[in-house]
């Protein structure tokens, strides 16, 4: 009797935090930008989706050495790192993604016709910043048992 009463007690809290629209909206960006990056960052190698290279500017290219793909592939070890980093330390990890999006923002910004990626990022970025504030809030607090 005393387990029975013992574990509906505990449930009922984590329970409350599962359906805290707050925690739910921490669950959802944690894993869109864990999972994003480190898929887009692993593409970097492959050019599945798209032709990677033509979306490093060109000024950034002759500032970079190597090839526009070799940047490519700096770019996507650096995505999955980031990636990795939401994962493992959100409130880290949420700040990483949003200085790289403002970076990449830059880069769009001087690539004619890319401008609504540009923003597309934008709004990205916005959620990163959001993931990174629920973080402080959510993260690292000890769980219902």
């Amino acid at each position: 009797m005393s387990s029975a009463t013992t574990t509906s007690t505990s449930a009922t809290p984590r329970r409350a935090a599962l359906t805290d629209p707050g925690y739910q909206a921490f669950v959802i960006l944690r894993t869109g930008f864990t999972v994003a990056p480190i898929l887009f960052g692993l593409d970097k190698f492959a050019n599945l989706l798209v032709d990677w290279p033509t979306y490093l500017a060109p000024w950034i290219n002759d500032i970079v050495p190597g090839s526009a793909q070799a940047a490519m592939y700096a770019v996507g070890v650096i995505e999955i790192v980031a990636g990795l980093a939401v994962a493992l330390a959100p409130r880290f990890g949420g700040w990483l993604v949003a200085g790289w999006l403002a970076g990449i923002i830059v880069n769009l910004l001087t690539i004619p016709g890319h401008y609504d990626v540009a923003l597309r990022d934008f709004g990205l970025l916005l959620g990163a910043v959001a993931l990174a504030r629920l973080a402080q809030r959510y993260h690292g607090r000890p769980q219902p048992h």
